[in-house]
């Protein structure tokens, strides 16, 4: 039985989104799996190029790395948040919309988990073989397993990794528009549909803006020849930290 709060805060059951809200949930599971393979396929690919890439110097194998990394993201953002967004649109009814968020959660649970399980079951078996019964190096080319062993990496890591990340972030946006409203209603602050569809909204256009913000700043990754992995991570956390101290201190101050 599928339960909500109405605009008046009372709680019902809703019969009549039960079909929108299988839909929804279908939609969610698929939206979930594409972005897992959208991950797969290019790390894949990506592999190869970077290590071609590292061959010249460690900027060109990094903007190729981190690039490659980035349709992965994009890819999963953009997937969930033109999937809520058209369900919105479609049903215009937030019990129907949540239905993504658990289809995405589904398929992260079984991606995951089954991902982490091939993962460690190829990685067991590929040591167990190599290392005490042939004394062959772990990773060595030699050993068979050792491509079972990749295989359930590219899983766990990158498909199982892409799925949970959608089903972070929608469950994220849905669980904050969900609240908008339901919390507007239990406050007394609305009781209209046209201002919890502001309040609905609101979430969708701070993901949107969101995105856009992160396509501006892969443009600006940059680094040097001679820069090490751990001065590139130190100088990308002391700018963030530094530059979201400061606009925190500025809206205080300002507000």
């Amino acid at each position: 039985m599928l339960i909500d709060f109405d605009v008046s805060g009372k709680i019902g059951t809703t019969n009549g989104a039960i079909p929108g809200t299988a839909i929804s949930y279908l939609i969610g599971a698929i939206g979930s799996a594409l972005a897992g393979f959208v991950g797969m396929n290019i790390a894949v690919r990506a592999n190869t190029r970077t290590a071609v890439k590292a061959v010249q110097g460690l900027h060109p194998a990094l903007r190729v790395a981190f690039t490659s990394g980035t349709v992965m993201g994009i890819s999963v953002v953009s997937i969930g948040l033109i999937g809520v967004s058209i369900l919105y649109i479609v049903f215009q009814n937030y019990t129907i919309v949540a239905g993504f968020g658990f289809g995405a959660s589904s398929i992260a649970l079984f991606a995951r988990v089954g991902g982490g399980i091939y993962t460690k079951a190829a990685d067991v078996g590929a040591d167990l073989v190599g290392k005490i019964e042939q004394g062959i190096p772990e990773d060595d080319p030699r050993n068979p397993a050792t491509i079972a062993d990749n295989v359930g990496d590219n899983v766990g890591d990158v498909a199982g990794m892409g799925a949970d990340l959608f089903e972070s972030y929608v469950g994220s946006i849905i669980a904050t528009m969900s609240l908008a409203i339901v919390g507007a209603s239990a406050l007394g602050m609305s009781t209209t549909m046209d201002f919890d569809h502001k309040l609905f909204i609101l979430p969708l256009l701070i993901a949107t803006l969101g995105i856009f913000a992160s396509i501006i700043g892969t443009f600006l990754v940059r680094t040097k020849e001679n820069a090490s992995m751990g001065k590139i991570i130190m100088v990308i956390t002391y700018w963030y930290n530094c530059r979201g101290y400061n606009s925190t201190n500025w809206y205080r101050y300002n507000n």
